[in-house]
């Protein structure tokens, strides 16, 4: 199969949903990495990319369409910049903005041809004051390019 001309995505919006972190929710997760939920509410940080994952305003399956690329062929997360500007609270409703910064084609020796794609999200509260942003890449696996 023919690997895709590369799309222009960069700027795409991801603005999506508000997301809370339930105290409940958070006592779960905690417990099951073997910590114990914070007493004055703090959330678990690893929410960082659980709330603006499930909060962007795209699913993983349509974000990778976007970029022109089938999620069964196999996204990888390539690496993750967070940068936090105050703790994450539960029971804290956080509105989840974003957009792709960029798809960049590579050669790779062992991947063959692959798209890196770069996004970045943010979670606000509802006065728009950032918590926090966080910059995602991930590798999308093209395969070797027709020898035709």
């Amino acid at each position: 199969m023919p690997i895709p001309d590369l799309p222009d995505v960069a700027g795409h919006s991801l603005d999506g949903t508000t997301y809370v972190i339930t105290p409940e929710e958070n006592a779960v997760l905690c417990r099951s990495m073997g910590a114990e939920p914070d007493a004055d509410g703090r959330a678990h940080p690893v929410y960082f990319y659980i709330a603006s994952q499930v909060g962007m305003g795209l699913s993983v399956r349509e974000l990778c369409a976007v970029c022109a690329f089938d999620v069964d062929d196999g996204p990888m997360m390539g690496g993750c910049d967070v940068k936090y500007f105050q703790p994450l609270e539960t029971a804290q409703p956080y509105q989840v903005r974003g957009e792709i910064v960029g798809l960049t084609r590579k050669q790779s020796r062992k991947l063959g041809i692959m798209d890196l794609l770069e996004y970045r999200l943010h979670l606000d509260l509802p006065d728009g004051t950032r918590v926090l942003s966080t910059t995602n890449s991930w590798i999308l696996p093209r395969g070797q390019a027709d020898a035709n």
